[in-house]
């Protein structure tokens, strides 16, 4: 596969020329969805080369019975999956009974784009059949933000060298399988197909979760534009719907169907309603018409870009590179629905389960906070306040008692899902980034009350985690931690990984000055989660005796803190000694001989300095990231932009723009050999986070004061953020010679710059 055959442009990602070996990264590259469903850019055509299908409608689900090598106390029974949905986008195509498959016809003048500034995908391209016919295709589709149950094709025909037949079998599929299914079930049981005059619907439920969804499209066709009627001929299968229309044209007549999808879920209706309400959507998109949805969709990105864009001028594959993260994190979740949350490959593919992860709570939640408003960062963490007692079951079955809480490293509903050992029982720090998520909303946004109303609850279960996950060592006269996974997954099961316990310590401390302040401030929430949580003071007071005597591994040769007990015992290597032909070392080298390395697969240390920068000093930052930086491999898409924030923040711009490159073009460069498995999008909100906190230095400490500290790489000419900053819109600008900062709400704003303060007044511009 060529890994660099994206072509650089500031709004679109477009690939020209076809290559066979770049279908499966392109469909995901290429992906469309509007924060409910999403499908990969697989072609409406038949394919019968290497292709990976994929459609996913948000929150529906599939406890897919887990793989074990044998069976372990606490192990989760399943591992659930985003569904493959049922298949509305495709048409089955013959010219003359000659079927149109890309992989056996000679194509040329092959163009694919997906237009990120107005949100929809195209496809152009000739073609020549075994028997002789020659074709020009041009396809647009997109999935409405506005009508977000619907989606629309259109996809034209033009006869180059004959007269004849032009045969359109539009189709639905409900007979799925998931790429990732773990031993080949189909997910799906079709309950009732409905036909009519070129519409149609498949009603199926999802076995086990027993999710109902109806999925109908709706066809119209055009020849040299003009609307024309044609005869349907039906045929229903077990699982498939297809109608079949045959259009005669003469050479040089362009034939056109528009496709009409919609997938309605027993998510919004009852399921009697389904089949109805699936076909009402797809008449009143028909009604409307295609031009009237794509101007509707032009203008809904157009809203989105006013706060979520961000401007580099003079670096084409920079500028490609944001816009393609901000773009996918739009997609794949829009904020208004607090049952949904974010899978770390969105809905690009089946990786991981399109399960919620740490990730949502470390690297989204500042994105959605400061480009959307604060609703959406609450609906995040309102799912995880849903899921509390799931949590505590989840700690209860690992032996935890009184209202511990471990929150899940991989869930749909609450509940565990994940089946490796070193992560089920090990990556326990994922808790504390629930924690994290709530104190960063809190700082941010100045919300206390949501601490009162469900943080509060929260954190008393994760102090309590932690409390009974420590163990006093007479030996060191400490508590320790043992037998975990820090977010470096090139160890498993270490002992005292300072991120872990750091995070473990902050928690406890936080989780008790919250406590103090509810109790002073809300004192009527106080004393209902007192009695729903039987909390004491006797038992805080043990909880910050784990917090104040907790253990963290220290180098004083090295004068840095350990990323755990005993990791000078290996033998310390640079990355850069490394061969190329040795990486991505997950692909190359033996899991026994990656744990017996130096090799970091991701922030770990630099993490929890990420986190608590302001708990370090300047000097503190520069020793560590220049001990870990050069054993850090970055396999993991959560690492580079940690990396490229620290550098910038430590005046290190030059390694601060190489990170921020590899972050933002992670999957459109595929740096990790990966992309056809789906895009990083949980990541990508670090790529964000990389020029807003790392080049533009933005930051709110816990006094709550907004600060900014802006350089630029000398690679760029300038760039230009906006946040939503409590209800103000601020726009950041920054070049070479000079700083802006304009202030579009109605209040005046201070903040600090350079460690200066400065007010802006209202609508006013003011130059730094």
């Amino acid at each position: 596969m060529n890994k660099n055959y994206i072509i650089p442009n500031e709004w679109s990602i477009v690939e020209e020329g076809f290559d066979k070996k770049n279908v499966e990264a392109s469909e995901s590259l290429f992906s469309i969805g509007n924060g409910s469903m999403g499908q990969r850019a697989n072609f409406e055509e038949d394919y019968s080369g290497d292709t990976f299908q994929g459609s996913y409608i948000g929150g529906i689900y599939y406890p897919d019975k887990t793989r074990v090598g044998w069976w372990k106390n606490g192990y989760p029974e399943y591992f659930a999956k985003v569904l493959n949905a049922p298949n509305w986008i495709g048409i089955h195509i013959q010219i003359n009974n000659t079927k149109l498959d890309l992989n056996t016809c000679e194509v040329s003048d092959f163009k694919r784009e997906l237009n990120m500034k107005e949100g929809w995908l195209s496809r152009s391209f000739k073609a020549k059949l075994q028997t002789g016919e020659e074709i020009q295709v041009s396809t647009k589709r997109f999935i409405s933000v506005k009508y977000n149950e619907v989606g629309a094709i259109k996809y034209n025909i033009k006869a180059l060298n004959f007269s004849g037949d032009i045969i359109f079998s539009p189709y639905i599929d409900a007979g799925i399988e998931n790429e990732d299914s773990n031993y080949n079930e189909y997910f799906w049981k079709t309950l009732k197909i409905l036909e009519g005059t070129n519409e149609g619907s498949i009603l199926a439920k999802t076995l086990k979760t027993e999710f109902n969804v109806g999925t109908a499209m709706k066809v119209d066709f055009a020849v040299n534009n003009n609307i024309i009627e044609t005869t349907q001929q039906n045929i229903i299968a077990e699982k498939s719907l297809t109608y079949t229309y045959k259009i005669n044209v003469q050479e040089g007549d362009t034939a056109t169907i528009y496709k009409y999808g919609s997938y309605v879920s027993s998510l919004n209706y009852e399921n009697e309603e389904l089949i109805e309400a699936s076909l009402k959507n797809v008449q009143e998109a028909k009604e409307l018409g295609f031009e009237y949805l794509l101007e509707a969709q032009i203008k809904s990105w157009e809203e989105i870009w006013k706060t979520a864009d961000i401007i580099i001028e003079g670096d084409v594959k920079a500028q490609q590179g944001i816009r393609f993260n901000i773009f996918q994190l739009n997609q794949t979740y829009m904020g208004t629905d607090a049952r949904l949350n974010i899978g770390p490959k969105g809905f690009t593919g089946e990786k991981y389960g399109g399960s919620t992860y740490w990730d949502t709570e470390a690297y989204c939640i500042p994105f959605y906070m400061a480009t959307k408003d604060a609703s959406v960062a609450k609906n995040l963490l309102i799912y995880r306040y849903n899921q509390l007692d799931k949590a505590i079951e989840n700690a209860e079955k690992l032996g935890f008692k009184n209202g511990a809480a471990l929150y899940p490293m991989v869930t749909m509903n609450g509940e565990e899902c994940h089946n490796e050992w070193e992560i089920t029982f090990e990556e326990i720090h994922r808790n504390g980034a629930m924690v994290y998520g709530i104190y960063n909303y809190v700082n941010y946004t100045q919300d206390f009350e949501y601490v009162s109303q469900y943080g509060l609850e929260v954190m008393i279960a994760i102090a309590r985690f932690w409390h009974q996950r420590a163990n006093f060592s007479k030996i060191k006269n400490k508590f320790v931690i043992l037998g975990v996974t820090g977010p470096n997954e090139y160890e498993n099961n270490v002992n005292n990984n300072f991120y872990t316990n750091y995070l473990a310590k902050w928690c406890i401390e936080y989780a008790v000055d919250c406590l103090n302040k509810v109790k002073h401030n809300y004192p009527e929430d106080f004393k209902r989660i007192v009695a729903k949580t039987n909390l004491s003071g006797e038992e805080t007071y043990k909880w910050l005796k784990v917090a104040e005597h907790m253990y963290f591994p220290y180098s004083e040769e090295n004068n840095v803190y350990l990323q755990q007990d005993g990791f000078l015992d290996k033998e310390i290597i640079p990355v850069d000694e490394l061969p190329k032909s040795e990486r991505p070392i997950n692909q190359k080298w033996s899991w026994d001989r990656i744990l017996r390395s130096c090799y970091i697969k991701q922030a770990d240390v630099l993490q929890g300095m990420f986190f608590f920068e302001d708990k370090f000093s300047s000097e503190e930052l520069e020793r560590h990231f220049d001990f870990y930086e050069p054993l850090t491999v970055h396999e993991s898409s959560l690492s580079p932009c940690v990396h490229s924030i620290l550098a910038a923040s430590i005046d290190r711009m030059p390694k601060a723009y190489e990170q921020y490159l590899r972050t933002a073009r992670l999957d459109l460069d595929d740096y990790n050999c990966e992309v056809h498995e789906g895009c990083h999008i949980t990541s990508m909100a670090g790529t964000w986070m990389s020029i807003v906190q790392g080049f533009g230095g933005m930051r709110v400490w816990e006094n709550g004061k907004l600060t900014f500290n802006p350089q630029i790489p000398k690679e760029w000419k300038s760039y230009s953020f906006t946040i939503n900053f409590r209800g103000n819109i601020i726009k950041v600008y920054k070049s070479q010679t000079e700083c802006k900062f304009y202030n579009e709400s109605g209040n005046e704003i201070k903040m600090m710059v350079h460690d200066t303060e400065i007010s802006i007044p209202s609508k006013q511009l003011v130059t730094v």
